[in-house]
């Protein structure tokens, strides 16, 4: 939503000006945009393997939408551990091999489908939790698979971002290479009247107007926008973890609740009254 409302501000403040003093007309060359577009498309194709082309055009839509990664997740996340880490401690490491095993027909799991949905959440929590029901692993080795995997997954949640910020980069310089094509052309047509080359000068200047709009006002906003859900999507497993770690350190399934709550971010952090309340809501039905 605010992406969109950003690039009609920036419509308004660059063409809209322009249109006060100008004639909107001599924007539209359109051989200009074609070129523009067509080399920021080569030149993403060019510089990526097709691993990262399929990655990137999946996750721009994604800059369109709000972020799923609010309290409401959060407290589910939250409760789902609870829930798994009190039967653990009321029967046992191995009462909830069958959870683990098959997350979609758990009683546990399938209360909370707004967590389910994500299916690498899932497997991270139960990749773990089978970790832990077979004894192998001890704390300080699971939190070094965990922050390796952390690390792994936030270099692959991040490349969207950076690849986009690299085209972001890239999209001025088209735009001058367009420019330059464009006064090649005006020298080779010095005799015309100077109604005509002036024309065909604004035209080749146009490219450079494109670049740098194109660049800054459209796909700047995009990597940035990709960057912070890259950002965000990492905080849940972080949560996860210092549960679970607490959980092996041998505490107690509310005061470990209460490690993964102090790591989320304040704008989605329940307050500790606030997850003490929907725990026993949750637990009285």
């Amino acid at each position: 939503m605010f992406l969109i409302i950003g690039y009609v501000v920036i419509l308004a403040a660059s063409v809209g000006t322009y249109a006060v003093h100008g004639s909107l007309a001599a924007l539209w060359v359109p051989l200009e945009y074609i070129a523009i577009v067509g080399l920021t498309i080569g030149g993403f194709m060019a510089s990526n393997d097709i691993k990262n082309i399929k990655a990137t055009v999946a996750a721009v839509p994604g800059a369109l939408k709000g972020s799923k990664y609010n309290k409401a997740l959060f407290m589910d996340v939250l409760a789902m551990l609870f829930e798994v880490l009190a039967k653990v401690r009321k029967e046992g490491l191995m009462s909830i091999e069958g959870d683990v095993e098959n997350p979609e027909a758990s009683p546990i799991f399938s209360k909370y489908p707004n967590v389910v949905s994500d299916h690498h959440v899932v497997d991270f929590v139960c990749d773990y939790l089978r970790m832990m029901v077979g004894g192998n692993l001890n704390a300080l080795e699971i939190e070094a698979l965990m922050d390796m995997e952390l690390e792994t997954h936030h270099h692959e949640v991040a490349g969207p971002g950076h690849i986009v910020a690299k085209v972001a980069d890239s999209v001025p310089a088209f735009g001058i290479v367009v420019a330059v094509m464009g006064v090649v052309n005006v020298m080779g047509s010095v005799g015309q009247p100077p109604a005509v080359l002036g024309k065909m000068i604004g035209g080749a200047l146009v490219g450079t107007f494109l670049g740098i709009l194109i660049s800054y006002g459209f796909v700047a906003p995009i990597a940035s926008v990709l960057e912070q859900k890259a950002e965000e999507s990492g905080k849940i497993y972080q949560c996860i973890k210092v549960v679970l770690l607490a959980s092996m350190s041998g505490y107690a399934p509310q005061v470990a609740v209460e490690f993964g709550r102090k790591v989320l971010y304040s704008g989605v952090r329940p307050s500790f009254r606030e997850l003490e309340e929907d725990l026993k809501a949750r637990k009285g039905k």
